[in-house]
């Protein structure tokens, strides 16, 4: 059985999840904490849980999914996981942190990258890693087709979608990997999003102002 934890962390009110199975070992995914306060807050999770995290992904390369890498790095010993086209973001992130008053230490840079279609294993159990660009060049969302869940990132939110106006945004894009990649899947789909509460695929689908089935 899998699990989802979702932590709130940085002053973007930034969704940070622990994916983690019967086995104690687990996922993080985009971790955004900016302060010692939401460093220790997820430590302490972790630790009192009894958790040991296998995997650091980052759905994307904003500022606000990444500010926890560096600390998760070296807590943990693990390198983040993102696709090739995030890496120009990730970088950029050390030089604009400073000017909007963020504390950030650099993301640690992989050797190796995600692709679409990739698994991640966690357990005995396989995610689904689904290209879906627009917000981002090389945005990823994390799929699990028997648990009926999406980590969607920012691609997809409750009646809203992710900004285009960001470096690397692109509104008809964000528009088809929605039509295509995200309302195709079950509508019991739930979304955790990069932001806000969850909402389920058939949900949005019917209601998204930006974009219906």
């Amino acid at each position: 059985m899998l699990h989802i934890k979702t932590f709130v962390f940085n002053p973007y009110q930034e969704n940070t999840y622990i994916i983690y199975g019967d086995n104690k070992n687990c996922i993080i995914v985009d971790p955004g904490m900016h302060n010692y306060q939401e460093e220790n807050y997820l430590k302490d999770y972790i630790d009192s849980n009894g958790l040991e995290p296998i995997h650091l992904i980052n759905t994307h390369g904003h500022i606000d999914h990444v500010l926890g890498n560096k600390f998760v790095a070296d807590s943990y010993g693990l390198i983040p996981q993102f696709h090739e086209g995030e890496l120009p973001l990730v970088v950029q992130v050390q030089n604009y942190a400073p000017q909007m008053g963020i504390r950030y230490e650099p993301s640690p840079i992989p050797e190796t990258f995600l692709s679409e279609n990739d698994t991640i294993k966690i357990d005995d159990e396989e995610l689904k890693l689904i290209l879906a660009p627009g917000h981002s060049p090389a945005h990823l969302c994390i799929y699990s087709e028997k648990y009926g869940f999406l980590i969607g990132g920012d691609v997809l939110f409750k009646n809203s979608i992710g900004r285009t106006d960001l470096p690397g945004g692109n509104h008809q894009q964000l528009l088809d990997s929605i039509a295509t990649k995200i309302y195709t899947l079950p509508e019991g789909t739930i979304v955790y999003p990069g932001h806000g509460p969850s909402t389920t695929v058939g949900e949005e689908k019917r209601t998204n102002p930006f974009i219906r089935a």
